[in-house]
């Protein structure tokens, strides 16, 4: 490990929540589809709580004009505070004001929808020049230990720019961000390339990237080189392959298992895999959930 890597501590996450959700429309007409609950916290504070618990300290949320409710929800609010403590409900009290203590909250706006690439862009006068991860607030990931972790302790061990990634099925490449990438000793890739959404036949690899990254701050002046595409967006993966290509990058495979909440199908999934998780709701509904299925069957 080199010096520089030793002293690349990453504590600030940067998380795009700009987006309109409208594959949830009517329901994101007024309400954040971050804010949608995962059986009792709202998706978001999943994330949250995966970033507290790898080591982040500060949240940048990059939001858009009717996204307040998500800063909200990392605010106190005396007035239900004040009810529930009077009527004695000490553990949902615990529960409202928890989402206040997991992190420092920053916010600035998306004023544009010009892609993800000017999502992260527009964090940096918060950034500066230090590390930062960036957490897609889609992508949960469900396992025994933070997955942002994992990539943390690579930039760490590396100082070179992490990414998320995660083997998919063939016909699944095209949807994806696919690598170029060859295993090392320790369970990690080295990428040396990226293309967005490939064909199948022409892909480098069956390698998709998650919602999950570690990066330098020289991944800014990439982004501000990088030529606006289809609508005038500025695409995360422009920049990360010109950071591949300079400096190289590490890969780490999955570990646990990642549900896709920014469609319909993966948002219930979601709540199922949790909510079975869930010992105050898991025995009661496995129990309705096989009457159901044995219902169908019948």
């Amino acid at each position: 490990m080199t010096e520089t890597a030793k002293m690349c501590t990453v504590r600030l996450a940067v998380i795009p929540a700009a987006g309109l959700g409208t594959r949830f429309l009517p329901a994101t007409k007024s309400i954040p589809k971050e804010m949608f609950p995962i059986v009792k916290r709202p998706a978001i504070q999943v994330i949250a709580e995966e970033a507290q618990g790898s080591g982040i300290t500060d949240f940048v949320m990059v939001t858009g004009r009717t996204k307040g409710a998500i800063l909200d929800h990392f605010d106190r609010a005396p007035e239900l505070e004040a009810v529930l403590e009077r009527d004695g409900k000490v553990d949902v009290l615990s529960a409202v004001i928890e989402p206040t203590h997991l992190m420092n909250m920053t916010s600035t706006r998306q004023h544009q929808a010009l892609g993800l690439g000017h999502a992260v862009l527009a964090a940096r006068p918060i950034v500066g020049d230090r590390p930062f991860a960036v957490m897609l607030p889609d992508d949960l990931v469900q396992g025994e230990q933070p997955y942002l972790r994992a990539l943390i302790d690579a930039h760490e061990a590396t100082g070179k720019g992490v990414v998320g990634i995660m083997e998919v099925r063939p016909d699944e490449v095209s949807s994806y961000g696919i690598v170029q990438a060859t295993e090392r000793a320790d369970g990690n890739y080295d990428i040396s390339d990226m293309v967005e959404k490939p064909d199948p036949a022409d892909a480098p690899s069956r390698l998709a990237i998650v919602g999950r990254y570690v990066l330098p701050s020289r991944v800014f002046e990439l982004l501000e080189q990088t030529t606006p595409g289809k609508g005038g967006e500025i695409q995360l993966t422009d920049a990360l392959c010109a950071l591949a290509k300079e400096e190289g990058m590490i890969g780490v495979p999955l570990s646990g298992v990642r549900h896709d909440t920014g469609n319909v199908e993966g948002y219930i999934t979601a709540n199922v895999a949790y909510a079975l998780n869930d010992p105050s709701v898991g025995p009661g509904l496995k129990q309705r959930l096989q009457q159901m299925l044995g219902d169908e069957d019948s």
